[in-house]
């Protein structure tokens, strides 16, 4: 579902507060429902879902209130929620949290010179007790959408197309900065620090029309010719804390 903007954040051993803590799960299949595979979930990016209070540490996940592409409001803890979700996608699913063992999620890939594969369907396995889809922590920089810019310039290079749940804004503009950070400790503002172990793969959801986003297969396909199909990176936690916007981040 669609993301949202936050100023501050607590940063757990498991990433974001809050971040995927809740998740569909197909019930004819029993893999988590993933816009990815656009043929089955392709509606799932029109939804958007906010806590009905902000999580805090230690204490359980608060409900979610889930709103439809219609602009309908459904709150979690309704009786009928499973019900009111499966007849808006049009599949029975469930909303779940996270159970301890690996879970998958479909990703369709196009027929795109570069990419893993053609025309395909692949299973990708979650890590253990969560609905990541391989890391705790993505992070872009807005050098990276800056030169994508300048690579194809027809293209909306917004950052809503690649979710990150940080974005980072180098001193000096330097292209596919993150490129960089992998291998590294990242730290960000006094306590939180990151290890940064690869570059992150993109995928169809890049392309996908979300809001006043057009569908664009060049988005993906421009990632692909210039930077081996990679756009940020991902991370995972070595000590959490709190960040802000504005924080500095620096390689530790």
């Amino acid at each position: 579902m669609q993301g949202e903007v936050l100023d501050a954040v607590a940063i757990t051993g498991l990433g974001l507060l809050g971040d995927r803590a809740y998740a569909l799960v197909d019930l004819a299949e029993g893999k988590v429902v993933s816009a990815k595979n656009p043929r089955k979930w392709g509606k799932l990016i029109d939804f958007r879902a906010q806590y009905a209070e902000p999580p805090a540490p230690a204490a359980p996940m608060p409900p979610v209130l889930i709103t439809l592409p219609d602009g309908t409001p459904y709150g979690s803890t309704r009786n009928d929620i499973h019900e009111v979700l499966s007849r808006a996608l049009d599949r029975p699913v469930e909303l779940r949290r996270p159970v301890p063992v690996r879970q998958a999620l479909e990703i369709y890939w196009p027929e795109m010179q570069g990419l893993p594969h053609q025309d395909a369907v692949t299973d990708q396995l979650m890590p253990p007790g969560t609905f990541f889809d391989e890391a705790h922590i993505h992070l872009l920089s807005t050098a990276t959408l800056e030169r994508l810019q300048q690579l194809h310039q027809p293209s909306q290079w917004d950052v809503r197309r690649f979710r990150p749940n940080i974005v980072v804004a180098p001193i000096e503009d330097r292209g596919f900065v993150e490129n960089g950070w992998v291998q590294r400790t990242l730290a960000i503002g006094s306590s939180v620090r990151l290890n940064v172990f690869r570059a992150c793969p993109r995928c169809i959801m890049t392309t996908m029309p979300q809001g006043d986003l057009p569908r664009d297969p060049e988005v993906l396909r421009t990632v692909v010719q210039n930077n081996r199909g990679n756009a940020g990176v991902r991370a995972n936690v070595i000590q959490g804390g709190t960040i802000q916007r504005g924080d500095v981040v620096y390689l530790a």
